[in-house]
């Protein structure tokens, strides 16, 4: 008999477990690297422009394992094509760049003081999208690694519980 494993109170065995980590593995590696390929296109299409900060702060992020993260914001406002935005982007991706500790986090924030003029990036086909660093984040890559580490961990585990199975 192959061990059980339970998710969300339903009894799983070996492989089903498995083939769940492998496919929850690829979907995160997938998100990154989606997010990744947009991040670069926008990059590859942006003008520049200039906002005013209007906000700076660093929002606390509670982990696992009673770990805490650092999320540095940044509020401006812009004008484009006529309009006035409000944009809280500092690079160009949908996964924030996170910081271990609030030092790091406020350092991030050095160059941005409220009520100064900045100059920022916005691609024309998404002008309310602005942000104000035109390099990418590192947030989509870290999804891709987390993402093909749990993916290789659900197929060996995958591998491995289809071959115990087959002996029973």
């Amino acid at each position: 008999m192959s061990p059980k494993l339970s998710l969300a109170g339903k009894q799983l065995d070996l492989l089903q477990g498995s083939v769940f980590i492998l496919v929850v593995g690829v979907a995160i590696a997938g998100y990154g690297a989606y997010d990744y390929q947009q991040q670069a296109q926008t990059l590859s299409d942006t003008t520049t422009i200039e906002a005013t900060i209007t906000d700076t702060g660093v929002e606390t992020i509670p982990q696992r394992r009673g770990r805490t993260d650092y999320e540095p914001t940044v509020t401006f406002e812009y004008q484009y094509d006529g309009t006035t935005y409000t944009g809280n982007d500092i690079r160009p991706s949908s996964i924030a760049t996170d910081y271990d500790t609030r030092s790091a986090a406020e350092d991030a924030l050095s160059e941005y003081e409220v009520g100064e003029t900045v100059t920022a990036y916005v691609n024309p086909a998404s002008p309310g999208q602005a942000f104000l660093e035109d390099r990418p984040s590192e947030g989509p890559m870290k999804f891709v690694v987390v993402g093909g580490v749990t993916a290789l961990v659900g197929a060996a585990s995958t591998l491995r519980s289809g071959g115990d199975t087959a002996h029973e």
